[in-house]
Parts: structure tokens; C-alpha cells; sequence
């Protein structure tokens, strides 16, 4: 008997629905005509075991006790999913083959593996494990995959890679929340102090940047701007570049901070020659930005309909299980596999189809011109490990079936797809200087040739709506302006050339100057987080990172979190009380800020868990050693815990009291869900 072991119910039907008929459903299984069977877990059946699982004087919080460091680690079965454990572990006994169906992600390998060991599944049954790897659930693509298994063993360090960072989150969770708390209570604080190797220097950056604005002096700085004319009365308006004379008038940032200077040059420049010093034109593409990953996805999103990354997250696997619209959602990768480039045929005869709103004509119109024969620099097999970007599916299904931010997300992500079957946007990249009054000024511009995949944006404030107010507009047609604006603007993540002419000129033209113009300014303080900027903070963690030999590795990592944890982690800090939103805006509250402002910089700078992000990535590709990984988290441990031990209790003093309810009393044996999964609350967190 063949035992498919998916990781969830839905998975599994999907299975079934590509296998043979007919079918028997039993409870917790499928079973298929020829006697092989689908079963599932419930996301893990196993977790780990707590502290008084290894010794019953545990179960008391002591700092005596700490660090807790398990020699033999420990599984216990869920409570909440012990029956379909159960008859999981009827079937696998009975099996003589078993695939591997777990999400095609470090903890989807884990899963599974973990209940095959926890068994002690015989070990020539576990070197005949094959993986199964869906990333999209309609009935065609499973029935691809079904062809294509391969070995378990080939993603053992995958496997490794997850159980690494499970065991870690333990100890660091476990072993400094109690050390913590402890101090806190006797320094009269009552509640939990949760410390979490991810959302504590999440905490920490908010923190950091709330301070940073209160701290925050505005100064005035100033431009001069010369408005030229050129003999065939075409104008531009260039930017003063100072000179090293006024270095003493300016801050480190090369702002002129004395308006007296700037004035005197306003009046220099009036009715003077500017004289041409050099022109360049240069012809310009810039390729079509690649498919979306989780986490660009959610940035993008949240700048655009302002969406927190749950929000998202949730909307996602909807589309993807409930709906089959689009590929596996949880991908850290931006690429596709060639042999994916082959699909794009139906996927597109999909989105013609399932894109029937208000715009179909439009849509149409623009599916029509993409060129399937072009193959953008998405499709690359290197850059491609377990899973791959999000893109739609081949599945056809009217959009009207769909929510509103169902709807919002499939369109982000099919126009992205979209984009991959255009040309590159093609333009004119200008630059000017010039010398007026003995001053240097320098203009910058682009001209758009061709728009190539920029026709796929919308435009921003349609002529169609001219005369409307934008909150008066559609919701629909808002996001699309957004969406063009954010585009067309200063996106970092993009890094779209702005859109502006220059005139023909050539080194030694005169040129007119008919007049300067004072731009006086204002030095603002740093954005407060939003829900795309704290996630694109998490992504591109290097940026905050302190040392300096760990920084250019960064930029090559996933930063803080997973893909599949990050939003979870914004909004765990959300539930703790350590974060609250005002408007769009993301700030600490005084818990937040009074637990940051007590606890050392080595668990609020966001070094240590960064370089544990690029670690445990490395050892996901089979790079680096789990035993050396957990070694070191070891030594860092007790140097950690000392540490804790020595702190004050007084420290703890300003923490806000802990704000008294009449609710019952939660359980801390409540079941609750996360991904798909059933977890164990508990006063000691296990969370990142």
C-alpha cells in the first residue's frame, strides 16, 4: 500500500482529485480503488515536549534552574489532533511505501518528517520515501507533480534546517522569557515579559525609530533652482550643485543650511548666460520587475490598499486553497522554472477569462498584446530551490466569486505575471550641467520611448475621473492610482526612473537663465513604521545591523523571519500590548517600550537573529552544521542567561502595571491556529 501523507485536509483533496476513481472517504483518509491511501496531518501533530516533560521541578519558574538545555530532545502528541495522529500512525504501520506531501517549505518538510521519526518508521521505509512537491492545487498541475517524485532524502537538510530553528526558538523563547519575567516580578512587575528571538528586535526597531522621531530637530535647509530657457524657447529648471567653498554653510548631508548664501546666489544667476559644461543622452531599458515573493507581495500591497501582512497572508492561502487561483503563497523566491515558461499559454487564457470586472475591455486588450515567446529574467532554474514565485494558476473562475481583497490580490498578482511577457520600458536618460555666474547647476531628466510592461500600470488620476475628487472615486480606481503613483514615484524596491524631458543641448551652447528661485525646506524626522515598511525592514534587516562583518551577508539572506512567520510575528507583538497602530502608523506602546529600554542591546539589535536567519539558510542548502549551530547557541545561551541573572530588579521598576480585566481567566491549554497548524498557548512562548 502507497500512504500519501499530505499536510493538510485540503491538500490532500486535491490529491485525490488527480488520482483515480472512485474514491472512499473514511475519517481521517481517502482511500483509492487500487488499496493505496491519502492521509493528512492537521499542520504538526507533534510538538515540543515543555520543560517539566524533562524534569517536574521545571513546571515551578526558578532562576536557578536556567539555562534549560535538554540533552535528549522530546516530542509529545498534540491533544487537540491526538485522533487523526492516530490513524495516522495505523497507516503508516500498514504501509510498505510512503510519499512525502508536505508544503514545498523548510516547515512542510519538517512536519511529516518529524511524525515518520517520532514512529520510528523502519529505516530501509524511510530511505524509500519520495517527496511530493505541489505548489498549485488545480487538478492538472497535482497530476504534473505526481510524475515528478523524488527522494525524501534529498531535502533531509531542509528538514534539519527546520527542526534547527524549532529547537532554537525553544531555548531562546523558554529559557529568557522565564529569566525575564522572573526579574520583573521582583521588581514588581505581574505580567509575562515574552522575549522571542525575531519579535523582540522587531519590537526593538520600533522602539528605536519612535525615539529617533520624538529626539528629532527640524533644521531649515535651502536649494536654488535656475529656471532656463534654451534659443528655441524650450525650458528646464536645473539644480544648484555647491561648491567646496561653501562647505562651512552646510551639513553632512550636503545641505545648505544658510539662506543668506543661497539668496546671493538666487540674485547672481537673474538674466545671466548658462553655459553649457557637458550633455549626456543615454538609451536606457529597465526589465520587468520580477514575480512577487510573500513578502514583496505584502509590501506591495500594504502601500497600496494599506493590508497588514496577516491580512494578506490569510488572503493568499485563500486564493491558493480554497479558490486554486494561485501558486503556493508562502515562497521567499522571485524566480520560475523554465520549465513553468511552457504554461504561460493557459495561464494567460485564464486571466482573459477569470479578470471579468468594470476593465475586462482593458484587460483583454492587454492580455492580447503580451508575447509568450519572450522570456523574461523571472525564468532561471538556479535561483529556484523548494518552492518558486507566486503567479496565477491555469484555473478559470469569475472574480465576482471572490472577496474584495481577493480580488485586489489575484489582480496585483496577474498583472505581475503579465509584466513577464512585455518588452523592457525603454527611455531617454538626460543629464545637464552648466555653468551660470560661476556656480555649477545640473538637471536630470527621463524621456520615455517605449512603455514595454509600464503600459500594464494604470494611470495615475484617469482622465475619466478628471473632475471627481479622489475620495470620491471607486475604491477600485484609488488602488489603481496608488498602485501607478507608487510605480511612477520613488519605489525602492522597484526603482522606477522618474518620467521628465530635457531639451538637445551640446557642451558649449548658451543657454538663458531668466531667474533663480529660493526652494526653502525643512528637515523631517524619520517616517514612523507602517505595515510596509516595518515588513520591509524584517526583509532588508542588514540596514539595521551593527556589525559590520555580518552585513554584507545580510543582503543576501531573508533577513528577520520567514516568509510564512513574519506577519504572525507583527501581529503577536500586536496581541502582547507592545504595539499599537495610530492611523497607518505603527508605535510602541509604554510596555513595549519600557520592556526594550531593560533589556540588553544583544537581544534588541537584530545581529544575533539575522546571522541565525543566514545560518540556518545555509544549512537548509546542506552549507552548514546543525551541530555546530546548536553548539554555539548553547555557549551564547548561558553567556545570556548570566547576563539576565545580573541585571536589577529596579530595572523592571517603570514598567506599566499590567491593566486588570474581569474576562475569565484564559487557559493556557486553549488550542489556537496558526499556518494551518494547532499550537499550545503557553506563558512560556515557543514563538519567534
Amino acid at each position: 500500500m502507497i500512504l500519501y501523507i499530505a499536510e493538510k485536509p485540503s491538500l490532500a483533496r486535491a490529491i485525490a482529485s488527480a488520482l483515480p476513481k472512485p474514491q472512499k472517504k473514511e475519517e481521517g483518509c481517502i482511500w483509492l480503488p487500487n488499496g493505496d491511501c491519502i492521509s493528512w496531518c492537521i499542520g504538526h501533530l507533534l510538538e515540543q515536549a515543555e520543560p517539566d516533560a524533562y524534569n517536574p521541578a521545571y513546571k515551578k519558574w526558578q532562576l536557578d534552574h536556567l539555562p534549560i538545555i535538554p540533552s535528549q530532545w522530546q516530542w509529545q502528541e498534540k491533544s487537540q489532533t491526538k485522533k487523526q495522529f492516530t490513524i495516522l500512525k495505523r497507516l503508516i504501520k500498514k504501509a510498505t511505501h510512503i510519499i512525502h506531501a508536505g508544503d514545498p517549505d523548510r516547515e512542510g518538510q519538517l512536519l511529516v518528517d518529524e511524525v515518520i521519526h517520532y514512529l520510528q518508521v523502519p529505516a530501509a521505509k524511510q530511505q524509500s520515501m519520495q517527496r511530493l512537491l505541489i505548489s498549485d492545487l488545480t487538478p492538472a498541475a497535482v497530476t504534473k507533480a505526481l510524475t515528478r517524485l523524488r527522494s525524501n532524502k534529498e531535502f533531509a537538510a531542509l528538514s534539519r534546517s527546520a527542526l534547527a530553528r524549532a529547537r532554537a526558538d525553544w531555548l531562546h523563547g523558554i529559557n529568557l522569557t522565564r529569566a525575564y519575567t522572573i526579574k520583573g516580578q521582583q521588581g514588581g512587575y505581574q505580567g509575562v515579559l515574552s522575549i522571542g528571538r525575531v519579535q523582540t528586535p522587531v519590537l526593538g526597531l520600533v522602539v528605536q525609530r519612535d525615539l529617533e522621531r520624538e529626539n528629532f530637530v527640524p533644521k531649515d535647509f535651502y536649494q536654488v533652482l535656475a529656471h532656463i530657457h534654451t534659443p528655441e524657447q524650450q525650458t528646464f529648471v536645473a539644480k544648484w550643485i555647491p561648491s567646496e567653498a561653501c562647505q562651512p554653510h552646510m551639513d553632512n548631508e550636503g545641505r545648505v543650511l544658510n539662506k543668506a548664501l543661497a539668496e546671493n546666489v538666487v540674485r547672481r544667476i537673474a538674466n545671466q548666460v548658462a553655459l553649457v559644461k557637458s550633455s549626456s543622452y543615454q538609451a536606457k531599458k529597465q526589465t520587468p520587475p520580477l514575480p512577487y515573493s510573500l513578502s514583496s507581495l505584502q509590501i506591495e500591497a500594504a502601500k497600496i490598499f494599506n493590508l497588514s501582512a496577516q491580512q494578506v497572508l490569510d488572503t493568499c492561502q485563500s486564493l491558493y486553497e480554497k479558490h486554486q487561483l494561485i501558486t503556493y503563497p508562502r515562497s521567499d523566491c522571485r524566480y520560475l522554472p523554465t520549465e513553468q515558461f511552457s504554461e504561460a499559454g493557459n495561464i494567460l487564457a485564464s486571466l482573459a477569462s477569470n479578470l471579468n470586472n468594470e476593465s475586462q475591455h482593458d484587460w483583454q486588450n492587454k492580455i492580447d498584446q503580451a508575447d509568450t515567446s519572450l522570456r523574461s529574467k523571472a525564468w532561471n532554474d538556479k535561483e529556484v530551490q523548494a518552492h518558486h514565485a507566486i503567479i496565477p494558476t491555469s484555473k478559470k473562475r469569475s472574480l465576482s466569486t471572490l472577496t474584495a481583497n481577493e480580488s485586489k490580490i489575484y489582480e496585483l498578482i496577474a498583472r505581475q505575471y503579465l509584466m513577464q511577457f512585455y518588452p523592457p520600458y525603454e527611455y531617454l536618460n538626460s543629464q545637464i550641467e552648466l555653468t551660470i555666474a560661476g556656480g555649477v547647476f545640473r538637471a536630470q531628466g527621463n524621456t520615455p520611448q517605449k512603455l514595454g510592461w509600464k503600459a500594464l500600470l494604470p494611470s495615475p488620476n484617469p482622465r475619466k475621473n478628471q473632475g471627481k475628487s479622489q475620495s470620491s472615486a471607486s475604491p477600485n480606481t484609488r488602488a489603481n492610482n496608488a498602485l501607478a503613483n507608487d510605480r511612477e514615484g520613488n519605489n525602492a524596491t522597484e526603482n522606477d526612473p522618474m518620467d521628465s524631458t530635457l531639451p538637445k543641448v551640446k557642451q558649449g551652447d548658451q543657454l538663458h537663465c531668466s531667474h533663480g528661485e529660493l526652494d526653502e525646506k525643512v528637515t523631517t524626522p524619520p517616517a514612523a513604521f507602517t505595515n510596509a515598511t516595518l515588513l520591509a525592514a524584517m526583509t532588508g534587516i542588514s540596514r539595521y545591523v551593527a556589525q559590520a562583518d555580518i552585513k554584507a551577508i545580510l543582503r543576501e539572506t531573508d533577513g528577520l523571519g520567514t516568509e510564512a512567520t513574519r506577519a504572525g510575528i507583527i501581529e503577536l507583538l500586536f496581541k502582547r500590548g507592545f504595539l499599537s497602530r495610530q492611523g497607518k502608523n505603527i508605535i510602541a506602546t509604554s510596555t513595549g517600550r519600557a520592556l526594550i529600554s531593560a533589556l540588553p542591546d544583544t537581544l534588541i539589535r537584530p545581529d544575533m537573529t539575522a546571522q541565525w536567519e543566514a545560518t540556518l539558510n545555509a544549512m537548509s542548502l546542506g552549507k552548514a552544521s546543525y551541530q555546530n549551530f546548536m553548539q554555539t547557541l548553547g555557549n551564547n545561551l548561558h553567556s545570556l542567561i548570566t547576563q539576565a541573572k545580573s541585571v536589577s530588579s529596579q530595572t523592571f521598576s517603570a514598567l506599566p502595571p499590567v491593566k486588570k480585566t474581569f474576562t475569565k481567566k484564559p487557559s493556557f491549554k486553549k488550542s489556537t491556529k496558526k499556518r494551518g497548524k494547532t499550537y499550545k498557548k503557553s506563558p512560556v512562548t515557543k514563538s519567534a
